[in-house]
């Protein structure tokens, strides 16, 4: 028989209730609720908190640590010292063959109205100098290459996090249909740490980075099998939607169901857009030459310079571009430094040069972050006779564009190049920083996951505000 609840019982039966539709209300007015529920298009361009003066990032990673007073950040105390005992305390690195005082084998030169000195190593890039912002004062936390890579990219020294890039597609999503929001340009080598550098960690799995090769072919199977015609295709692709539709519905909301139904249908369409941004056919002979495509040395990561002007004219919200092998390990020269640096900077130089250059002359450099380093310096001291050893204490970045004050050095380190002693900025300030200029408070782009709101900066990180115009 049926009977009224009274109203001791009503409360005790609903209570438990009241809290959560409290806690939906509280979601709901702060935007948490919406912000961490996953959209419908993973890659649909999303609002930053502000309006950001970068729209997309490029991301030159000199994989290995190229040496901070053999480029950007000249030390004529290591000319008077060199040859001699190093006159102040060597810190422990990754090695213990400690030389005398190394000075630079490569003369500095001022460049543009700004005066920025240069290395003989970069004489196309010092040719850009007026455009660079220039961080002498960098530290990281971890002096071997392999935790040094997962904190550079991820701000966490362990695999498992996500990437700047995976973080910039998620918090804008992308302007372009055809294409990965977030592409890394291979050129056959992957940095210590492997391809867990470009991961998107707990963040949904479309905003992983998709590396592709270098040459005419950089991502495989994207020709249509042959012996089926159009129409063909056109059912099965329907067939295939309507399977995930029910997949859908039987199984709700699934991130690895919801990226692999993501991945099918960019897949799909990047099989006209990639053979279409790997053809440089039409470009201009002269464009051609400023990226240096007609010199061996500089052809393979002139054209990676080049599909990376391409891949942002499209609306690509992040590019990282990875060194190739020269012969040496990376910019690692523990040994033959100078062989090893003028290989290094010589198939590099021309076409980021070319890169900046064309970039501007189009006007995409306004709205183009182009931020360019390694995962940290090397000493001033000698390892053996003719290397250095890893830096994690005071070394150089620069960046350019995208709201970047141009011409400015920020920051200094010691009279020998070892220590930032001046305006000393951490991988996770770069970091916050690189989200400043996208339209993000750093502290504000968050994912809920292992029961608190994770972010890039993790609990740290404040904006270089010296180099923002």
């Amino acid at each position: 028989m049926f009977r009224p609840l009274s109203r001791r019982e009503m409360l005790a039966r609903s209570a438990n209730g009241f809290g959560a539709a409290a806690l939906a209300a509280l979601l709901a007015d702060d935007g948490r609720a919406v912000a961490h529920a996953p959209p419908a298009d993973p890659f649909a361009p999303k609002k930053p908190h502000f309006p950001p003066t970068a729209t997309s990032v490029i991301f030159l990673y000199m994989d290995g640590g190229p040496s901070q007073v053999d480029t950007f950040d000249p030390k004529p105390a290591l000319e008077k010292w060199h040859g001699k005992p190093f006159p102040a305390k060597v810190e422990p690195t990754q090695f213990n063959n400690v030389g005398t005082t190394l000075a630079s084998p490569w003369k500095f030169k001022q460049y543009g109205r700004s005066g920025l000195p240069v290395s003989d190593l970069f004489p196309h890039v010092g040719a850009c100098a007026d455009d660079l912002a220039v961080v002498r004062s960098v530290v990281s936390n971890f002096s071997e290459h392999t935790n040094a890579n997962y904190f550079f990219h991820s701000g966490h020294g362990a695999q498992g996090r996500p990437s700047m890039g995976s973080w910039a597609t998620y918090g804008l999503g992308s302007e372009c249909r055809d294409l990965p929001g977030f592409v890394v340009l291979g050129t056959g080598m992957v940095p210590p740490g492997g391809v867990d550098c470009f991961g998107n960690g707990f963040l949904p799995a479309a905003y992983q980075g998709s590396v592709f090769k270098n040459g005419p072919r950089p991502v495989a199977d994207l020709t249509p099998p042959g012996g089926e015609t159009a129409k063909t295709r056109a059912a099965k692709r329907d067939l295939l939607r309507a399977l995930d539709a029910q997949a859908r519905e039987r199984l709700g909301a699934n991130d690895a169901l919801e990226a692999a139904i993501a991945n099918y249908e960019l897949s799909f369409r990047m099989q006209a857009a990639v053979p279409d941004l790997a053809d440089l056919s039409k470009e201009s002979e002269r464009t051609r030459v400023m990226y240096g495509l007609d010199d061996p040395k500089t052809e393979v990561y002139g054209r990676q310079c080049l599909i990376a002007r391409r891949l942002v004219e499209r609306g690509v919200r992040f590019v990282e571009l990875l060194c190739q092998n020269l012969g040496h390990d990376r910019w690692d020269q523990h040994q033959n430094l100078r062989k090893g640096h003028d290989d290094n900077a010589r198939a590099v130089d021309k076409p980021i040069a070319g890169l900046l250059q064309d970039l501007k002359q189009r006007g995409l450099l306004d709205r183009t972050l182009v931020f360019w380093g390694g995962e940290f310096g090397r000493t001033p001291v000698a390892q053996g006779s003719d290397g250095r050893d890893h830096n994690p204490f005071g070394f150089t970045v620069w960046f350019a564009g995208g709201g970047v004050k141009g011409g400015t050095a920020y920051g200094e380190t010691d009279e020998f190049g070892y220590h930032a002693i001046k305006d000393k900025v951490e991988v996770h300030d770069l970091h916050a920083t690189v989200l400043h200029l996208l339209g993000f408070d750093h502290t504000r782009l968050t994912f809920r996951f292992g029961g608190r709101d994770m972010r890039l900066t993790d609990v740290h990180g404040e904006v270089v505000k010296g180099i923002v115009a």
